[in-house]
């Protein structure tokens, strides 16, 4: 009779995802595009993709045990996430070097300073990415070609279908891949966004265990598709057609596995529609009118910065209110 009801704060329903949990759907969902990877470019996919992730999780666990002093979060798998997606960012015969340089980058600077999981603005992936692609212009954009044999990736360097787009008329270009091609990565570029068909494989694991929605995907490519399908139906001798825009680059790995960042992108679903189609409209403007053949990076990360905006003016409305 004189028993205390205590109640603790909200929320009282809780799920049973966790923060490793969702890091490894995540991991899971990368391995048809990294299995993909590795048939086309050989050992060097390997070398750099480990050499990524242990880089983010050493360089996690120094900064938090000697420079922070707090305890470490390793164990979390964010570090491992962050390294695999900044591998998939660069190209098979990058030098070992530079793929370290861009781990501490995206630890150092674009993560840990801001407090670690949770509280970082950028993504840090491809801050780390921007960072190398402005630090070694070269190194980040000499594409080895594709050949499905064991070995290393360097000895033959060709361009990507955006770069071959960038140097002339988007027709008669004997060099330009077909879009099976595309579909399944013949074609030259950063080894982890090659192949379509892998990545949304990956993407649809990551839907179906609810790890992302479709709200950020949808508008990123969408609108990618409708302003570029524009242009192609104005002067299809200048442009491409907007199913290459959505097939090449990365624009798929972009918009399933980077736009969709819990951290980084906005809350309500209204947002997250605005946040892509923000990220699909300035990605097709640096394709189409600016000097660097792909705007994928850029566009998320100047769209990152407009998120606390974005969840401030278009926050769901409060209950009765």
């Amino acid at each position: 009779m004189n028993k205390l009801l205590n109640v603790s704060g909200s929320p009282h329903v809780h799920g049973g995802d966790s923060v490793q949990k969702i890091m490894l759907s995540v991991i899971i969902a990368l391995i048809p595009a990294f299995i993909v990877s590795i048939f086309y470019f050989g050992l060097p996919v390997i070398i750099l993709t480990l050499v990524s992730v242990g880089s983010c999780v050493l360089f996690e666990y120094l900064i938090q045990r000697f420079i922070m002093k707090v305890p470490t979060t390793i164990s979390d798998g964010s570090a491992v996430v962050t390294g695999l997606l900044l591998a998939f960012n660069v190209p098979a015969n990058l030098p070992i070097w530079m793929m370290v340089v861009g781990a501490l980058v995206a630890i150092g600077i674009a993560k840990m300073p801001f407090g670690g999981l949770g509280h970082n603005l950028f993504n840090p992936a491809l801050v780390a990415r921007v960072f190398m692609l402005i630090s070694f212009p070269v190194a980040m954009t000499t594409w080895p070609v594709p050949t499905p044999i064991w070995g290393f990736a360097d000895a033959v360097t060709g361009p990507t279908p955006l770069g071959i787009l960038s140097e002339g008329s988007a027709v008669n270009m004997g060099e330009m891949p077909r879009y099976v091609d595309m579909l399944v990565g013949q074609m030259g570029g950063s080894f982890g966004e090659v192949s379509a068909i892998a990545l949304l494989i990956g993407a649809i694991y990551l839907l179906w265990k609810r790890v992302i929605t479709w709200h950020i995907p949808v508008s990123f490519i969408l609108t990618v598709f409708i302003f570029s399908g524009i242009f192609y139906l104005i002067d299809p001798t200048q442009y491409a057609s907007p199913f290459f825009h959505v097939l090449t680059g990365g624009l798929l790995l972009g918009a399933f596995f980077m736009a969709t960042d819990m951290v980084t992108s906005p809350t309500s679903p209204s947002a997250m529609l605005v946040f892509g189609a923000g990220c699909g409209l300035i990605t097709i403007i640096i394709r189409l009118f600016g000097a660097y053949p792909e705007g994928v990076s850029f566009s998320i990360l100047l769209m990152n910065a407009c998120v606390p905006l974005l969840n401030r003016w278009l926050r769901p409305r409060t209950y009765a209110k």
